[in-house]
């Protein structure tokens, strides 16, 4: 693992950004394409925003999947995650390659295996991730699924991850935030070649110690991360308070 704890979110952002923008003109350079995985929330604004400012990047070479999408609600919700990576990220490219966004609102079973398929001939050279104030990788609620094979999966959100997204400002009551959502499974997480793990906030101080100095148990579902090989984790001051080495 590679660790970086930055004075404040956006050097955070930026040199996250940076460190991906590398990686993925090294994918391009060496294989001609570049296959990657966007994250979404709050967490992830000064990432994808240098990242967008990265120079000498070959949007058309680069096919991007994302995470997670709610259950049930549409694009046009201010809490979609496609209206999110279309807003923030997309929209503001030249050209893409391939984006392959989660539809929320057809059949879910059919979405997850159409979402499966396609990412089954698109490995993953670059993931964008964060963490959740429970710990979570994507969607995956503790305790965590460490061993499905199912690239895609629908899974049920819990309390602590509803009260994130409300208090994030996305919906305007705890009843509002949905129950379910589809999320790219641990495992398939797990398969990308560099994962870029961004993660402000004094609120992820307390995950990111039990993910980081704690065992690796679906209890903390991103504390699997410390098995991958090419893991690049950038912290702030807030969100490393806790650590032992802080």
């Amino acid at each position: 693992m590679n660790l970086t704890i930055c004075q404040n979110p956006k050097e955070l952002g930026k040199l996250a950004g940076k460190e991906g923008g590398t990686l993925i003109r090294a994918a391009i350079q060496n294989q001609g394409f570049a296959n990657i995985i966007l994250a979404t929330g709050t967490s992830q604004f000064e990432t994808l925003n240098k990242l967008l400012a990265e120079k000498d990047i070959d949007w058309s070479k680069v096919s991007v999947f994302h995470l997670d999408e709610y259950l049930g609600l549409p694009i046009t919700h201010p809490a979609s995650f496609r209206k999110y990576l279309l807003e923030r990220f997309f929209n503001h490219l030249p050209q893409l390659k391939a984006y392959f966004l989660i539809n929320g609102e057809v059949n879910p079973s059919v979405e997850c295996s159409r979402l499966g398929e396609l990412i089954s001939k698109h490995p993953i050279d670059v993931a964008f991730v964060g963490i959740g104030e429970n710990g979570h990788l994507a969607f995956n609620d503790p305790p965590a699924d460490f061993e499905t094979e199912h690239p895609y999966i629908v899974v049920d959100l819990d309390h602590a991850c509803r009260m994130q997204q409300f208090g994030e400002g996305w919906f305007p009551s705890l009843e509002a935030v949905p129950q379910q959502a589809i999320s790219m499974s641990i495992r398939q997480i797990m398969k990308s070649k560099a994962i870029i793990c961004s993660v402000p906030d004094t609120r992820k101080a307390l995950a990111i110690k039990n993910c980081l100095e704690g065992p690796i148990t679906p209890d903390h579902p991103a504390s699997i991360l410390q098995s991958h090989p090419n893991y690049h984790l950038f912290l702030d001051e807030c969100s490393s308070s806790l650590l032992s080495t802080h």
